[in-house]
């Protein structure tokens, strides 16, 4: 993640959901602190992913924005990603934590109990995703995604990120569980909507309301 000047609190992960052109994930970027932008393939063959990312990729890493591929390792190493994303079982995530160690970072996702994502973080990924790409579709966040990420922040050192709902006021339900991250898509990127605006009012809402953590 991104950690230069950046808040002491709760900050944002991009998402970037299916069919948005690259500048409009792009124009998101002069809304305001992002902590990183995590890049799935959506559907998309691998040549025209790569193509994808690689015009995002330099963009998002100028502004001081981790980019972090979901699934394919191969992919993140051509765009020079810092990271990739996986979902994937313990033994699996402890092998790819060991074949990209000081390479780049690895973050997992699709823990749907306590056990499943203690399992995972025995291998110490740089961050444990609670939510699922896509599912953002209504206003408030999923009560089991918030009731994990509490329950984690409390309980683990490993940072968490909280996938928000379709509304931009959900980052503020996110960042009362003292969530490390808030995961942001639809919110910012529904037909219709500035995203510069979006992630300006979610950083806005996120400096008003979010827990500050301690040094």
């Amino acid at each position: 993640m991104n950690e230069a000047t950046s808040p002491n609190r709760c900050r944002i992960v991009l998402i970037a959901p299916p069919l948005v052109p690259a500048e409009h994930i792009c124009a998101a970027f002069e809304g305001g602190d992002i902590a990183s932008l995590i890049l799935p393939d959506n559907g998309m063959d691998d040549a025209s992913f790569q193509a994808f990312a690689e015009r995002i990729v330099p963009i998002a890493q100028t502004s001081g924005i981790a980019v972090i591929i979901a699934g394919d390792s191969r992919i993140a190493g051509r765009v020079q990603a810092d990271g990739i994303h996986v979902e994937v079982k313990p033994r699996e995530l402890a092998e790819t934590m060991e074949r990209l160690a000081g390479k780049m970072m690895v973050g997992v996702g699709g823990a749907k109990t306590r056990d499943e994502a203690l399992e995972l973080g025995e291998a110490r990924p740089d961050y444990m995703f609670f939510g699922r790409f896509g599912y953002d579709n209504k206003p408030e966040p999923h009560h089991r995604n918030l009731a994990l990420g509490e329950w984690w922040a409390e309980m683990i050192s490993i940072p968490c990120i909280v996938m928000a709902g379709s509304e931009l006021a959900s980052v503020e339900t996110v960042a009362a569980t003292g969530a490390e991250f808030v995961a942001l898509s639809s919110a910012v990127f529904a037909d219709g909507r500035d995203p510069r605006a979006a992630i300006a009012a979610a950083n806005a809402l996120l400096d008003e309301t979010a827990p500050r953590f301690e040094d």
